[in-house]
């Protein structure tokens, strides 16, 4: 008797783990997304990692440039099936879990929003937006419809980054004190940025500024990550225009001085530098750490007469780059908030960067008042 109750109660527990390893396939599916828009360049580089990247299938681009998409189909080898003009048959008919959003700054809302109104995440290239009007349109939106909105920074999936965070929230370094980012590259122009790209990059409504936004983001996300999610106190920042024959609208030189309780960071975000760059500088009461490069980091200690060089470890697969992490978050495995790419962090991010352009503009440093709720 006892042995058939063990028997029954064997197969009773086999029989109730089953429909948990049926669903497990179901939820590490790729997910389904479709691109909205081509003029940021950017997406170059998620179309040559998509092949190579099983988190995600491409079910869909929408570019209202009929042009600009032949190039693309071309130049990718893509069906011209998967292209559209039009953003709301595209969501209604391909059913995505996610949109990633290519198109100008100042767009990302009405991506946002439309994709929102059919319960649909959206991932979009940084920063979040270009107002902050547009930022709390759009948080309202994730809100009152349950999605996830994330922003992609290339600067999120560098090794030395997540260490540097990793070792400052362990306290190695001690009170953070000072913050010291460089990011920007020659400029657009210089590079060679494309003609879809170009023209809407300099232009201060669709990017919201020039070298202010377009690098500036990158050194108040990881602040804001590295203060536990606090908005600063203060913003005070300088702009110019060192090259006003190439960009006669826009800053292509910023300085950005963040003040914090017992902290400061300063941003220096350009389209001047000899050659590109972002890295950053972390100083704390006990030591300090510095980044160079993707996976590269000097750094020093208390008692330590030298400064020493490492390589930082591997990210988790989940976290190394933005396919995988939209993936996992969707999937209910990482829970976004107060990570580089979730929104409360990034409203923080455009709380700087608007803060930043008000003071550029007035002369005056800003000071912060508490986001409305």
């Amino acid at each position: 008797m006892k042995l058939r109750l063990a028997i029954f109660a064997a197969a009773l527990c086999t029989l109730t783990s089953l429909p948990a390893l049926a669903q497990s396939p179901v939820t590490d599916r790729p997910i389904r997304v479709v691109i909205v828009g081509l003029v940021h360049g950017h997406v170059k580089g998620f179309l040559n990692a998509l092949p190579k990247n099983p988190a995600a299938q491409l079910v869909g681009i929408v570019e209202p440039n009929t042009a600009l998409a032949h190039q693309y189909a071309t130049q990718y080898h893509l069906p011209a099936a998967l292209f559209s003009t039009d953003l709301e048959r595209t969501l209604t008919t391909q059913h995505p879990d996610a949109v990633l959003v290519y198109t100008t700054i100042q767009d990302h809302r009405r991506v946002i929003e439309a994709a929102a109104r059919h319960n649909i995440s959206s991932m979009v290239e940084k920063p979040l937006t270009t107002t902050m009007e547009d930022a709390l349109a759009i948080r309202r939106a994730a809100r009152e419809h349950h999605v996830h909105v994330l922003v992609n920074y290339e600067t999120t999936w560098y090794t030395s980054n997540a260490e540097a965070i990793r070792e400052a929230q362990a306290d190695h370094l001690g009170t953070i004190r000072r913050v010291v980012v460089h990011d920007g590259h020659e400029g657009p122009k210089e590079i060679g940025v494309g003609p879809e790209w170009l023209p809407w990059l300099t232009d201060p409504v669709q990017n919201g500024a020039g070298a202010l936004f377009d690098f500036g983001c990158y050194g108040a996300d990881l602040m804001t990550v590295l203060m536990h999610g606090k908005a600063p106190l203060s913003v005070t920042a300088v702009t110019q225009t060192d090259k006003p024959q190439i960009y006669p609208h826009v800053d292509d030189e910023a300085t950005i001085i963040i003040r914090y309780p017992g902290a400061q960071a300063v941003l220096m975000p350009s389209w001047n530098w000899p050659f590109a760059r972002k890295d950053m500088e972390v100083y704390g009461a006990t030591g300090y750490l510095i980044t160079v490069g993707p996976n590269g980091l000097r750094s020093r200690y208390h008692g330590e007469k030298e400064e020493s060089q490492k390589n930082a470890p591997p990210l988790a697969s989940e976290q190394s780059n933005s396919l995988a992490y939209l993936a996992a978050v969707l999937h209910g495995k990482i829970n976004p908030q107060g990570d580089l790419s979730s929104l409360d962090t990034n409203m923080i991010v455009m709380q700087i960067l608007d803060a930043a352009r008000t003071s550029a503009q007035t002369g005056r440093t800003v000071e912060l008042k508490p986001l409305p709720q």
